[in-house]
C-alpha cells in the first residue's frame, strides 16, 4: 500500500451542490451557452479559489450549468477572460499547462474509479481515468478515451490575440452515459432522485506579452512559471482535486419544481469516516504502524457516528453503522469507502 501520510483539508465540510434538470430537446454544440437549450438549466455559484476562503477570490468570474437526459450528461461553462490563449493541439495532452476548465466526476462516490475531463481554448481535451486518487498510489489511465464524446468552443474575442477585445470564453461538452456508467453502481446511468459526486475547476496562469504572443510570467527567483491559480465550483481546503469526497453534489432530477437538496446523514458519516482515515494515513506515517485508538484519532471534536477500527501491520478498516442502523459503512487503508 502508499503508506505516506494524506494532509487534511482544512474546510468545513460543506459540498455544494446542483439540482440537474432534464434537457428538453438535443443539443446541437457550437460552444455558446445563450441559446434555448440551456434556459431551463440554472447557473452554478461562482467559482471560488480551491482553498475556499483562505484564498482572495477569483478576479475572473467562471460558471457552470449541466442537463441530463436519456443519452447524455451535459456541461456548460462561462469563463470570463481578457487574454484567451492556449497552444497545445493534441488530445491527451497535459491540457493544464494551458488555461483550461475542467470536470471531475465520481458517479459512485467512493472515492475509487473516478473521471477527469480538461478542455482548454482550442477545444483541445484530456480525458483519462483514476483507478484511486494518486495519494492512495492510484495511477492514472491515460490510454482511456470517452467513446461518443462531443465537445466544442466559443470564443467571444480573438484567440492568441494580444490586444484583442476579449471578453470571455465558453464551452459545452457531451458526455454519453455509455461511458460514464462504468464507474457507476450497478453499471447504469443515473435515476430521478439519485446524485453523483462532481466538481469542475478552471487553471489559470499568470501571463504577459513578449514578441507579440502571450507567455507565461516567470519567476526570477526560480525562472519558471509562476504557480498557477486554481479556481473551483466546490471548494477544496487544499490545493489538489484529487480529493473526491469533497467535490460537489450533483442531484439527477425530472421534477422542475426542485429547488433544494438535504444531505443524507449517511453522507456525513461518510465524511467522519474519511477524516479518521486521513489521521490513521497520518499516524502510521509518524509511528511506523496503525493504531485501534479510536479516541486518540478522534481528539476532542464532537462526532455523530460511533466507529469501530481493525488493524493489521499494513491494513485498517473502519467501520460504524449507517444513520438508521440497516447497515455499515467502511473505509479501509487505500480511501476505499463503502456500505454492507
Amino acid at each position: 500500500m502508499n503508506q505516506s501520510g494524506v494532509p487534511e483539508p482544512r474546510i468545513e465540510y460543506a459540498p455544494k451542490h446542483y439540482i440537474c434538470k432534464r434537457a428538453k430537446e438535443p443539443l446541437v454544440l457550437d460552444g455558446r451557452v445563450d441559446k434555448a437549450f440551456w434556459e431551463a438549466a440554472d447557473w452554478t455559484d461562482d467559482f471560488v479559489d480551491i482553498e475556499g476562503d483562505l484564498r482572495p477570490k477569483p478576479g475572473k468570474q467562471t460558471k457552470v450549468k449541466m442537463l441530463w437526459d436519456d443519452d447524455y450528461f451535459y456541461f456548460a461553462a462561462e469563463l470570463m477572460e481578457d487574454q484567451i490563449w492556449a497552444t497545445l493541439t493534441e488530445r491527451d495532452s497535459v491540457i493544464f499547462y494551458d488555461n483550461d476548465f475542467e470536470i471531475f466526476i465520481d458517479p459512485d462516490g467512493d472515492s475509487h474509479q473516478y473521471y477527469e475531463f480538461e478542455i482548454n481554448a482550442l477545444n483541445t481535451v484530456w480525458d483519462l481515468l483514476l483507478v484511486k486518487p494518486y495519494r492512495d498510489g492510484g495511477p492514472p489511465v491515460n490510454g482511456w478515451d470517452i467513446s461518443g464524446l462531443k465537445t466544442a468552443v466559443h470564443i467571444d474575442g480573438e484567440l492568441n490575440t494580444p490586444g484583442a477585445d476579449n471578453r470571455k470564453w465558453s464551452v459545452e461538452v457531451a458526455i454519453p452515459w455509455t461511458s460514464l456508467k462504468e464507474c457507476a453502481e450497478g453499471n447504469r446511468p443515473p435515476a430521478p432522485g439519485e446524485f453523483w459526486r462532481v466538481n469542475f475547476s478552471r487553471v489559470e496562469w499568470q501571463t504577459e506579452v513578449q514578441d507579440g504572443k502571450y507567455c507565461k510570467v516567470l519567476n526570477p527567483e526560480t525562472g519558471k512559471p509562476f504557480p498557477e491559480d486554481n479556481w473551483v465550483w466546490s471548494p477544496m481546503g487544499i490545493i489538489n482535486m484529487h480529493y473526491p469526497e469533497l467535490w460537489g453534489y450533483v442531484v439527477f432530477s425530472e421534477d422542475e419544481t426542485l429547488q433544494s437538496f438535504e444531505l443524507p446523514e449517511d453522507e456525513r458519516i461518510k465524511w467522519e469516516l474519511r477524516k479518521l482515515y486521513y489521521r490513521e494515513r497520518n499516524y502510521y506515517e509518524t509511528h511506523g504502524e496503525f493504531t485501534q485508538d479510536v479516541k486518540l484519532l478522534m481528539g476532542e471534536e464532537s462526532w455523530s457516528c460511533s466507529p469501530v477500527i481493525e488493524t493489521t501491520r499494513s491494513l485498517f478498516q473502519i467501520t460504524a453503522p449507517s444513520s438508521d442502523g440497516t447497515a455499515v459503512i467502511c473505509i479501509r487503508e487505500d480511501g476505499k469507502l463503502w456500505k454492507e
